[in-house]
C-alpha cells in the first residue's frame, strides 16, 4: 500500500506577500505547521553581570500529523539576529508543556515551551522581537520535511525595574536557582486560574554558608544545624501587607514533604504589595516570628520575621521573588534590582550545591579577589554574596 503524506488541522493565518523586483507585491498562502507565540513579553533587566537581560517564553505548537524536531533558533531583534540555539541548546531549554523534562523534538499535536535568556552585551533594547525557526518534521510530504519559520513577534515591555534592598544581612548568602539559567525557578510554568504562569521566573531561593563553606553542621535533619535558619528577614521597600499566611509546621530538613497543597506551598510567608503593581513573596518563615499582618505599613529595611523550613521546602531558606499580583502563582513573574550587594564568590553550579546541601560537606567556591561590588542589580545563579544595606 502507497503511504501518504498529508498534513492536518492547522489554523488559519494571515496571509503572506511576496514582492518582485518590480515592487508588486502579492499574497500567497504557506504551510506554517510551527506555531510561535509569546504570552509575557519581557522586561529588560541588569543583572549581576553587567549586562542586559531580556528573560521570557517562546510557545511552539506542532499543528502537524508527525514529529517536529527543533534544528535552529535565532532570536531577532529590529531585523538583526541577537542569539542563534543550535539543536543541542534548544533540546537543553524546549520543554513539553505540563512537564519539567527538555526535549528538541515536538510530537505532533502538542505544545513545548522554549526558556530564553537573551544577553543585550551592548545594552540596546530592540523595538521589536522575532523569532526565526528551523524544525524538519517526519510526516511532511517530499521536499517539504525541513521549513523555517517565522513568529513569536512581541515588544520588549519597559515598564519600570523595581529597585529594592536585599531581604537578608550578612555574608555567605548563596543566590541558588537564580535568574537566568536554571531550571527550578525560571521554569516554574504553572496552570493556575485558566491559564500558564511563571510566577517564579525571578526567583532566589537564599541559603547562607557558614565560615568553613558549609550550608549546615551537625544532624542533617535539625533545623538548627543550618547557618541560616532563624535570620532575620527585612522588608525589602516601603510597602502594605497584602497577605500573610501563619500557622504551619517547620518541615523535617533532607525531603521534600509530601501533600502539600497550593495554598501551602510557600509556607508561612508575606506578600508585600510595593506599589505600581509590583508584590514581594517573602516564604518558608517561621509561624510565630512573623511580625506583620495584612493592611500594616511596613518600613524598608524593618524586620518582617525570621527564617525557616515551613511549607514545600527541604531545608531552611527564604525564597524570595517579585510578582505582578497579590497572588503568589496565579502572577507573572518581574524583575527587579537590589541596590547594592557585595559578589565574593561562585559555585561550581546547582550539582556541586545539590551535593554540599544533601550531604553536609564544604561546597567548593571560587573566590572573587577583591570581592565586586555590584549596584542596582539582579543576583544571578550560585553566587555568593555579602547583602548590606546602602
Amino acid at each position: 500500500m502507497r503511504r501518504m503524506f498529508r498534513w492536518c488541522c492547522f489554523t488559519p493565518v494571515a496571509a503572506l506577500l511576496v514582492c518582485t523586483t518590480f515592487g508588486r507585491c502579492e499574497p500567497v498562502q504557506q504551510m506554517t505547521p510551527l506555531l510561535l507565540t509569546v504570552h509575557d513579553a519581557p522586561v529588560p533587566f541588569r543583572g549581576s553581570d553587567g549586562l542586559t537581560h531580556l528573560v521570557y517564553e517562546l510557545w511552539l505548537a506542532n499543528v502537524s500529523s508527525g514529529e517536529a524536531k527543533i534544528e535552529d533558533v535565532e532570536v531577532m531583534g529590529d531585523g538583526a539576529v541577537l542569539q542563534t540555539l543550535d539543536a543541542t541548546a534548544v533540546s537543553q531549554r524546549l520543554q513539553p508543556a505540563g512537564r519539567r523534562d527538555s526535549s528538541g523534538v515536538l510530537a505532533q499535536g502538542t505544545q513545548s515551551i522554549l526558556f530564553l535568556n537573551v544577553v543585550l552585551r551592548d545594552g540596546k533594547i530592540p523595538k521589536q522581537l522575532s523569532h526565526q525557526i528551523k524544525a524538519r518534521y517526519s510526516a511532511a510530504p517530499p521536499g517539504q520535511q525541513e521549513l523555517t519559520e517565522m513568529g513569536g513577534v512581541t515588544v520588549p515591555d519597559r515598564q519600570p525595574v523595581v529597585q529594592i534592598s536585599a531581604p537578608l544581612r550578612g555574608d555567605g548568602y548563596v543566590s541558588a536557582d537564580s535568574c537566568c539559567d536554571s531550571t527550578r525557578h525560571m521554569r516554574a510554568a504553572m496552570p493556575i486560574n485558566g491559564r500558564v504562569y511563571v510566577s517564579q521566573r525571578f526567583a532566589v531561593d537564599w541559603e547562607q554558608l557558614d565560615g568553613g563553606n558549609r550550608i549546615y553542621v551537625g544532624p542533617r535533619e535539625k533545623l538548627e544545624s543550618y547557618t541560616i535558619f532563624g535570620k532575620p528577614v527585612f522588608a525589602v521597600a516601603d510597602g502594605v501587607v497584602a497577605g500573610v499566611v501563619t500557622g504551619l509546621p517547620e518541615q523535617i530538613p533532607g525531603k521534600y514533604p509530601t501533600n502539600i497543597s497550593i495554598e501551602e506551598a510557600d509556607g508561612n510567608s508575606i506578600i508585600e504589595d510595593l506599589g505600581g503593581h509590583h508584590f514581594a513573596l517573602y516564604a518558608h518563615m517561621q509561624s510565630a516570628s512573623i511580625r506583620v499582618h495584612p493592611g500594616d505599613k511596613v518600613t524598608r529595611g524593618q524586620v518582617i520575621g525570621l527564617v525557616g523550613n515551613s511549607g514545600n521546602s527541604v531545608a531552611p531558606h527564604l525564597h524570595f521573588h517579585v510578582i505582578d499580583s497579590e497572588l503568589s502563582l496565579a502572577s507573572n513573574g518581574l524583575p527587579y534590582q537590589i541596590d547594592a550587594f557585595k559578589v565574593t564568590a561562585a559555585t561550581p553550579g546547582t550539582k556541586a550545591f545539590d551535593e554540599a546541601e544533601e550531604n553536609g560537606t564544604p561546597l567548593a567556591i571560587t573566590s572573587l579577589s577583591p570581592p565586586q561590588l555590584v549596584r542596582d542589580s539582579l543576583p544571578l545563579d550560585q553566587l555568593i554574596i555579602s547583602l548590606t544595606p546602602r
